[in-house]
């Protein structure tokens, strides 16, 4: 794995430098493309001014703030230069906070962080104080051109930074119309079975995969190797209807009831056979 920046965190009078590293795979990501149909060739995008009626050259382009409408404050690109925050690569530390009071919504991006040269014994140290305290460290981070509210978190036997997204940029969740809706007891008590009949204690990632971007790539591949079209079958109309939500979670749990049923009756039989060989084999003196 290549860092993709580095930096220096620094807490009292310890400075830790660490390495920026990428926490996903960029390369999961499939883009695609703007091609003329005609020629085949790859488009390129124009700017065009509705008034002037002609295409206008990057050199001739400014940024400008629309303060009202179709009314905007100019920018030269020296003035925004001056605006941007120096890029210090410092992580500085503003204080420890208690991690379980950061709220999912907050985090932006995440990025792992490992010692640079010279940081391992600091590193290390960082990382376990910061579990043995079960604190995490807010700090704020200078790069490319902007400011970042950042935490700082153990992981395993290291650190993670996580990006957080600043209080004026978030909404609050009570904006979000929710409509009247009574919980009934039996209603509830049906939902619980249904989520303890699907529970697991271990969380495990890896039994999932992007169906749809394996569809892609392997329409892509098809057609590097084929340099024929595809075509899609169509889907079946969807029907949305209001269901009566006490049968739906009856028959969820009835469904689940038969899973676990036949998944039961493949087990005693696979421990049946297994027995069989077992007594078959100490019988032929195996």
């Amino acid at each position: 794995m290549r860092p993709i920046g580095s930096a220096t965190i620094s807490f009292g009078l310890v400075s830790v430098p660490v390495n920026l590293y990428s926490v996903a795979e960029s390369a999961a990501n499939i883009s695609f493309n703007w091609i003329h149909r005609d020629c085949g060739s790859r488009v390129k995008q124009r700017y065009y001014c509705p008034t002037d009626d002609a295409l206008v050259e990057r050199e001739d382009l400014v940024k400008g703030y629309q303060y009202a409408k179709d009314q905007y404050v100019l920018f030269e690109p020296e003035e925004i230069k001056e605006l941007e925050a120096v890029a210090t690569n410092a992580i500085d530390i503003a204080e420890f906070i208690p991690l379980e009071q950061v709220e999912r919504t907050e985090l932006s991006k995440a990025y792992y962080l490992g010692p640079d040269k010279g940081g391992e014994r600091a590193y290390r140290l960082l990382s376990a104080a910061l579990s043995e305290t079960g604190r995490a460290a807010l700090a704020t981070y200078a790069a490319r051109g902007k400011q970042y509210l950042v935490l700082v978190r153990p992981i395993e036997d290291g650190l993670l930074l996580e990006q957080l997204h600043y209080a004026d940029e978030l909404r609050p969740f009570s904006e979000v119309p929710l409509g009247d809706g009574e919980v009934k007891k039996e209603e509830l008590k049906l939902a619980v079975q249904l989520i303890e009949q699907a529970a697991t204690d271990e969380y495990r990632p890896e039994q999932y995969e992007d169906e749809v971007r394996k569809r892609v790539l392997a329409l892509i591949e098809q057609k590097i190797e084929t340099g024929t079209e595809i075509t899609a079958a169509p889907l079946p109309p969807t029907e949305t209807k209001v269901i009566d939500l006490m049968e739906a979670l009856k028959a969820s749990l009835g469904a689940g009831g038969a899973d676990s049923e036949a998944a039961g009756k493949r087990k005693a039989a696979k421990r049946s056979a297994t027995g069989r060989k077992s007594s078959k084999k100490a019988a032929s003196g195996g």
